[in-house]
């Protein structure tokens, strides 16, 4: 089965910010409290409950102040820190590519929050309860919100009025991208760029951009740290093994203890001579 990815063009995004509201009214997410801040950039960050979101970089060009806009979200790596530090694999690859999440599983160790090079998951904390969850896009794949196992688009690019969102095929985006890349750089956009075709292994969302992934605020060479890899492979094993070893000398103590409780009990020792 074919993977999907999401296209998002940079150069066809007029910040209308309608992902952002089908985003929220699709997964039932409730409305942010925000304030005026100068611009129309709102809320200021993602959070548990705004899983998209645009980002207004200002800038100049020619001579002039110009405004550059760029989708803050899941990037849906092939390479997923997230995935990899999960350790109740909360987080997984869906068939289709993209990163999902059973939110059930989640424990909220926050793991998932240092290792992700794009700083895009969130967590919020029941103040009674103490139990935290994360959340973050897992692009229309929510059991009983499902858009994409139903032959549905996700719902920000159904809604995305300049059409600077498309859906579908992994290569096929790749390779449309590519084409809107090299049809920039005819234009004079010399450090026009196809972001996400390698990165982490490639990402299933594509952004065309018109300058350098820096400018837009994306990491140049997005990495998984060594923090991460070493959570995987020695601190959680490491730990399960620690575990372990805990259970079987509780179960050890228990034993010699009551063998030493049952000596003791009068008669015992007369018994078994």
């Amino acid at each position: 089965m074919a993977e999907k990815a999401i296209l998002f063009d940079t150069t066809k995004c007029m910040a209308c910010r309608a992902c952002q509201v089908a985003c929220k009214q699709w997964n039932e997410l409730s409305a942010e409290t925000t304030k005026c801040e100068g611009t129309y950039e709102n809320p200021p960050d993602l959070s548990h409950k705004t899983w998209v979101k645009i980002n207004f970089t200002e800038t100049e060009r020619n001579g002039s102040p110009a405004w550059l806009f760029s989708r803050q979200a899941c990037m849906h790596c092939t390479d997923a820190a997230c995935v990899k530090v999960c350790p109740p694999k909360a987080l997984s690859h869906h068939e289709l590519g993209m990163v999902t999440y059973d939110k059930d599983l989640c424990t909220g160790c926050g793991y998932c929050v240092d290792a992700c090079p794009f700083h895009t998951p969130r967590t919020n904390r029941n103040l009674i309860t103490g139990i935290a969850k994360m959340e973050k896009c897992v692009m229309c794949t929510t059991p009983g919100l499902d858009r994409v196992g139903n032959g549905l688009e996700p719902a920000c690019v159904k809604t995305c009025p300049p059409l600077a969102l498309q859906f579908g095929d992994r290569d096929t985006l790749v390779n449309e991208g590519k084409s809107r890349v090299s049809a920039l750089a005819a234009k004079g956009y010399s450090n026009a760029y196809l972001y996400g075709e390698n990165e982490l292994g490639g990402l299933h969302v594509l952004y065309v951009l018109d300058d350098s992934p820096q400018v837009y605020g994306l990491p140049v060479n997005p990495k998984i740290s060594g923090v991460t890899v070493a959570t995987q492979s020695v601190i959680q094993p490491a730990g399960m093994l620690l575990g372990g070893l805990t259970i079987v000398g509780l179960g050890l103590n228990f034993m010699v203890a009551r063998e030493a409780k049952l000596a003791k009990e009068p008669g015992r020792a007369k018994k078994e001579k």
